[in-house]
């Protein structure tokens, strides 16, 4: 069976007609080096083209995170800042306390905001600040309502 469908012969080649590498009738299509070289080049530019592109996404998602490690970094310098501010009271977790710039010595927390001193506080007002549960300080504009964790805490009760 096998010996019918194989068209050549010889220690080289002893496969079926149909499992040779190249054209093994005269009816075939003739298959030339441009031929290849061509089907070559061409699957190189799509695998260029595709890798290109999917290198472009990681190099974007790479900023992207860059961008937000700049942002978080920031924040904590912001933060850290805020807690060394003089502060002649304890801090505690949800309160909004009043930053202000006194030329001489800093900055430093109140209680009383600029409106408690009539409009006219003795320094000059920086903005007012939410500490967080994580330690944070919050914008008190932008300060969302106290989560229940936070009210828990405020509380001293223990989330079970």
């Amino acid at each position: 069976m096998g010996d019918e469908l194989s068209r050549f012969k010889g220690d080289n080649v002893n496969v079926p007609a149909r499992l040779s590498p190249y054209g093994a009738s005269r009816l075939a299509p003739a298959i030339d080096i441009v031929d290849i070289a061509t089907q070559i080049a061409e699957a190189d530019r799509v695998i260029g083209t595709v890798v290109n592109a999917k290198l472009e996404v990681i190099a974007e998602q790479i900023r992207n995170l860059q961008d937000q490690a700049r942002r978080v970094l920031q924040q904590a310098l912001d933060d850290a800042d805020l807690h060394r501010a003089h502060c002649r009271f304890q801090k505690r977790v949800g309160e909004i306390y009043y930053l202000y710039r006194e030329p001489a010595k800093g900055s430093y927390f109140s209680m009383l905001s600029p409106d408690d001193w009539k409009g006219e506080p003795p320094h000059d007002f920086v903005g007012a600040y939410r500490l967080e549960a994580d330690m944070s300080w919050s914008p008190a504009e932008h300060a969302k309502p106290p989560s229940k964790e936070m009210l828990l805490a405020l509380a001293g009760i223990a989330d079970p």
